[in-house]
């Protein structure tokens, strides 16, 4: 698999504008890092929306969905500093989904990414997930696709991390990692907004995303 390990903590969010250099700073100075270190993470990626609402996006790879009910990371979560209550009170539209990565094809990351969310049921969700065994196959300008199934007990708000609760707790998030935005945009066209998408239903929401930069545990071991 492309990703590393099996659970995935994707968070995103918009900032009041006043804030904003100081959210950005807060998270290439300390928030990545301070995640990245905590005992099952292995790697987060952030990126800034090109076609996209909220306009902030980063995912946290675990080895293990476990990790992310973990005495570790509850203990951090509980234990904010000072730098990250300040920058939370500033997020707006908050979605903060922890995830099981249940489909992941292809090889690496790309510089740009598509995030499709698809709003399945429990009568067809056996069936949406075998379809997309085949729709998610990477091709020319296309690295790797990769399917996240939210964990609904584990998503939302926590007591000191503000996010919305909806309807959409059980969503699926399709992740589609390519060399530049006109390849994934022309994937998300095809095959999940476009006629040949058939017989899925429109997705709940789509957008593009630009890296920024990514952190993985060995980066901080050398530090």
């Amino acid at each position: 698999m492309p990703l590393a390990g099996k659970g995935m903590l994707l968070t995103s969010m918009n900032i009041d504008a006043a804030a904003e250099a100081d959210f950005n700073r807060w998270y290439d100075r300390e928030h990545l890092e301070e995640r990245v270190a905590i005992e099952g993470f292995l790697e987060a990626r952030r990126y800034v929306a090109h076609a996209a609402n909220p306009k902030y996006l980063s995912l946290y790879s675990t080895a293990t969905l476990d990790v992310l009910d973990s005495p570790a990371y509850r203990a951090r979560l509980a234990n904010q500093t000072e730098w990250s209550r300040r920058s939370m009170a500033h997020f707006k539209d908050m979605l903060r989904v922890v995830a099981r990565i249940t489909i992941s094809n292809g090889t690496g990351r790309g510089a740009a990414l598509g995030l499709v969310r698809l709003r399945p049921t429990p009568d067809n969700a056996a069936a949406w997930r075998d379809a997309l065994q085949e729709r998610l196959a990477p091709h020319d300008g296309i690295i790797s696709m990769h399917l996240l199934e939210s964990e609904p007990e584990l998503s939302g708000a926590t007591a000191d991390v503000p996010a919305v609760r909806n309807e959409g707790a059980r969503d699926w998030f399709v992740l589609i990692d390519g060399t530049h935005v006109g390849a994934v945009s022309a994937v998300i066209a095809a095959r999940f907004t476009g006629p040949a998408a058939s017989p899925f239903p429109l997705p709940v929401s789509v957008g593009t995303y630009s890296l920024m930069w990514d952190l993985a545990k060995s980066d901080i071991a050398r530090n």
